[in-house]
């Protein structure tokens, strides 16, 4: 097994193996969307790229047909990944969590920083759909381990590279369902 291999079966980073990959539907649906368009739509056109590039002859120096076979082996290797995880993930939909007080997987928090009283909201979602720049915080990540299971009020010191840092929470929402249905339909 290479090590990369052994890097998807290690479970989300910091963790156990074995411990499951939590994702909202949304972020489980991204990924479906990607195997499907990866599998259907691009990995053909490749394919169909690399026959012509082939049929063309020495191929030892035809730049569509090296190109071309590179492309599929990415193609087949985040296939191959995105299936893998898949098959691991467990969906957590935040809109049916029932204990609306405390933080959990999916909870929008919002959180003041003791050092300058800045507040700062993120959503705390799975390894896969993080996205800092958007406020999409992985689960794993140390400033939703450090806001996991708190209520409004709640202090948590969160160790920084610049050192220990308190914050309180001051806001936690879940998405409500009426709108979780307005973005599928």
């Amino acid at each position: 097994m290479s090590g990369a291999d052994e890097d998807e079966e290690a479970g989300p980073p910091g963790l156990p193996p074995g411990t499951p990959f939590y994702m909202t539907p949304a972020g489980a649906a991204a990924l479906r969307a990607e195997v499907k368009r990866l599998w259907e739509d691009e990995r053909p056109k490749v394919v169909d790229i690399v026959s012509w590039a082939a049929a063309l002859g020495d191929r030892s120096e035809n730049a569509d047909y090296q190109y071309g076979k590179r492309r599929l082996r990415e193609i087949d290797r985040r296939v191959r990944f995105l299936t893998k995880r898949l098959e691991k993930v467990q969906v957590v939909d935040p809109a049916q969590q029932t204990r609306r007080d405390q933080v959990f997987f999916g909870a929008s928090v919002t959180y003041a920083r003791a050092s300058d009283d800045a507040e700062v909201t993120i959503t705390i979602v799975g390894v896969d759909e993080a996205e800092a720049e958007a406020g999409r915080i992985s689960w794993v990540a140390p400033v939703a381990r450090a806001l996991l299971g708190a209520r409004v009020g709640d202090v948590r010191r969160l160790r920084t590279p610049a050192g220990v840092e308190e914050i309180e929470v001051v806001g936690i929402s879940y998405p409500e369902v009426q709108n979780i249905i307005k973005s599928i339909i």
